[in-house]
């Protein structure tokens, strides 16, 4: 038995680190997610408001939506131009003075940290009158250097969607980086989990629609980590290894469960097992997991599912936009 479970667990990280391109690495040193952001001594010591400014490793997002509600748009203004790499990385803060913040890493930038491989959000649409918001997950290998084809896949859902739906493209945890553990393990979903959950917590603090999330590949493991705790209205997850869930109960979650997967994604190949902290559970399309199924018997590879004109981009579009439920 024992000798099975070695070769079961040996087999489990060997076929769960197919498909990736960048080479053999592990992500073993401290990241930016547990190092307090650049600035942040400077901030808590600003006492020229006459109260103390939130703790951006403690406040909730509610609790620094209403320190910046209760100030002055000069003193906003202020905080913007002396503290940019907190206020724009804080959850909560209003979104407009996010964007300027971090105006020099790009247009509408929700959060950015250059730390290490580098962790951003950007947003495509208006989001501050968006009556629909999504976030995209994505899965390993991502980095500041390599999220533009996140933010493409944004932009073909949102312009799929319609001009009343916003979608932030949010790389905001250490991904896998190459082949190792990392790829089979949650360690770093469940950071990235919560990451996440607090990022939605933001939105939410910021009067913004509960989102929905879209989360391909290893994203969806995050997505299924943080299922119990965010207030998404639906979850969609494509090319999945697993949510590290047996099925949508386990999930935790009044989210509407989606998933899709191709005839031609190489994650199909990923046995759906968990052993030893090794592998991600069972596949959300399978029909015991009780998610609802998407069509994507047109979508060529496993970083395909947002070509426009695919059947799949077209569902997740009407769920994105509110029309499909």
């Amino acid at each position: 038995m024992r000798r099975f479970r070695r070769a079961l667990t040996k087999a489990v990280l060997t076929t769960l680190l197919v498909g990736s391109t960048a080479g053999w690495a592990s992500e073993t040193s401290e990241s930016a997610l547990s190092r307090p952001l650049p600035g942040t001594a400077a901030w808590l010591a600003d006492d020229s408001l006459g109260k103390d400014p939130p703790d951006p490793n403690t406040a909730t997002p509610s609790e620094v939506a209403v320190f910046f509600a209760d100030l002055t748009d000069t003193q906003q203004q202020r905080l913007v131009e002396d503290h940019p790499t907190v206020v724009g990385n804080l959850d909560g803060a209003p979104v407009s003075l996010r964007y300027e913040a971090n105006a020099p890493a790009g247009d509408q930038v929700l959060a950015y940290d250059p730390r290490d491989r580098g962790l951003i959000a950007q947003v495509v649409g208006d989001l501050e009158h968006a009556t629909h918001v999504s976030v995209l997950v994505p899965g390993s290998d991502i980095g500041i250097s390599t999220f533009d084809r996140t933010v493409r896949w944004a932009a073909d859902l949102q312009e799929e969607a319609g001009d009343d739906t916003a979608v932030i493209a949010w790389a905001g945890y250490t991904t896998p980086s190459g082949i190792g553990p990392d790829l089979a393990t949650g360690r770093l979903a469940e950071t990235g989990a919560e990451r996440l959950t607090r990022f939605t917590d933001g939105l939410d603090a910021a009067g913004l629609p509960d989102p929905s999330l879209f989360c391909h590949s290893y994203g969806s493991v995050v997505c299924g980590l943080a299922a119990p705790d965010t207030d998404a209205s639906d979850i969609v997850v494509m090319g999945s290894p697993g949510m590290r869930a047996d099925d949508v109960t386990a999930l935790g979650t009044d989210a509407h469960i989606w998933a899709a997967k191709s005839p031609d994604d190489w994650i199909d190949r990923v046995p759906n097992v968990e052993v030893l902290g090794l592998g991600h559970g069972a596949d959300p399309t399978s029909p015991g997991f009780g998610a609802t199924v998407l069509p994507a018997d047109d979508v060529p590879a496993h970083d395909e599912y947002f070509t426009p004109g695919t059947s799949t981009l077209t569902a997740f579009a009407a769920i994105a936009g509110g029309d499909l439920r």
